[in-house]
């Protein structure tokens, strides 16, 4: 059995998750999907991934179910890449990593992109972990026990 093979089989919930997305090209290609990028020419000059790697890791993405393909909106021959129901609910994976990497990889004074609402034009809130009764824990504060589904 393989390294990849290896994840998808394990009880681990972030191991399988790492291999769906666990490369900077599938996270980098969610998040321009969230910002409307539907075309391979826009998500190359996005990412500046080489044509090889965008073509492998968005066929993978469309196999493991987080994008899909249709016929261009214009009606030219192309097709376009769009989040499905599973890749959409990444939204929150995307928005804690902005956030990590807005409040840990920034020096102070550098210029960064915000996430903000866009009736308000406020930042979004920070997430954070919350228990059943809304309070928000610490990593030290919760544990994971195997479930069956």
């Amino acid at each position: 059995m393989n390294y990849e093979e290896t994840f998808v089989k394990t009880p681990c919930p972030v191991a399988r998750a790492c291999a769906v997305l666990g490369d900077k090209w599938a996270l980098m290609l969610v998040r321009d999907a969230f910002d409307g990028v539907t075309r391979f020419s826009d998500f190359q000059k996005s990412t500046l991934a080489a044509k090889n790697i965008l073509t492998t890791r968005l066929k993978k993405l469309v196999e493991d179910g987080i994008f899909m393909t249709r016929p261009a909106s214009d009606g030219s021959a192309y097709q376009e890449y769009i989040l499905s129901e599973k890749g959409r609910a990444l939204f929150p994976l995307i928005v804690c990593l902005r956030q990590w990497g807005e409040a840990n990889l920034f020096a102070p004074g550098e210029t960064y992109s915000v996430l903000v609402d866009n009736e308000t034009g406020a930042p979004v809130e920070k997430m954070q972990v919350r228990n059943a009764q809304g309070e928000i824990i610490e990593a030290e504060q919760s544990r994971r026990i195997p479930m069956t589904k």
